[in-house]
């Protein structure tokens, strides 16, 4: 084989080394990218300062630069080798990451569906859980949750995410809504004026559900606020006091 053919079998070979290393790069700036966004994804659910966490950009390096000798240069071989033990260790990376974000997931909604604070935002707690002497009878009664008393049609907000499981009026309770959080939760809001979902609506923490009202057996605009666990009442004192996460 003469000069000329060897240096064009060099050649093609050199094209097809490249052309596979290419690919390699390829494959790790996708890898990259997608570790990018599940860090990302994970600030946000770890509720992470976004500014110090940024993965939108390049890490902040520096130094100064030392001049590397031709000798020091990697041979492909060994490029092709750092390579082989990045995509390994970035497989590895995003199959950690994938659980991690499934576990913080799975905490976030357990903390969203967990009732937290007041279900109004301006108004008063007229009344308490517990033994109190009746309004309307004037005798002294059990009373299964707790009252907060404001302005008729101000906003009566979800205390937790979860589904609708009663819409309508309810004896006693006037206009009610029921809304089941998961493992063994639900609350009440009564005495509505309005609702404003219906049974199987999804609702987040925070929704607007109904209006404040004074319908069924109620001495003026509040709402009724119970917690039930596992089907029986329990003090809401508890779930108002918590902060959300």
């Amino acid at each position: 084989m003469d000069q000329a053919e060897s240096l064009a079998q060099l050649s093609v070979e050199a094209q097809s080394r490249l052309a596979a290393m290419t690919r390699r790069l390829a494959n790790l700036q996708a890898h990259i990218t997608r570790l990018d966004a599940l860090g990302t994804h994970l600030t946000e659910l770890a509720g992470l300062d976004v500014e110090e966490f940024d993965f939108s950009g390049a890490p902040a390096l520096g130094g100064p630069s030392i001049p590397v000798r031709r000798e020091m240069l990697p041979s492909v071989e060994e490029v092709e080798q750092q390579f082989s033990v990045l995509d390994t260790l970035f497989s590895r990376r995003e199959a950690q990451f994938d659980v991690l974000a499934g576990l913080l997931s799975s905490e976030q909604l357990r903390a969203e569906s967990t009732p937290a604070g007041r279900p109004i935002t301006s108004g008063w707690q007229s009344s308490p859980y517990g033994h109190r002497i009746d309004p309307i009878s004037g005798q002294r009664a059990w009373h299964d949750g707790v009252d907060f008393a404001g302005k008729e049609g101000s906003a009566i907000r979800a205390v937790a995410s979860g589904v609708v499981s009663w819409s309508g009026n309810r004896a006693g309770y006037g206009m009610m809504i029921e809304v089941a959080h998961g493992d063994g939760l639900s609350t009440r809001y009564a005495h509505n004026k309005e609702n404003i979902v219906q049974v199987g609506d999804l609702v987040r923490r925070g929704d607007v559900i109904a209006l404040m009202g004074s319908t069924g057996r109620s001495t003026g605009p509040h709402v009724h606020y119970e917690v039930f666990k596992h089907g029986r009442a329990v003090d809401p004192a508890t779930y108002i006091n918590r902060t959300h996460r």
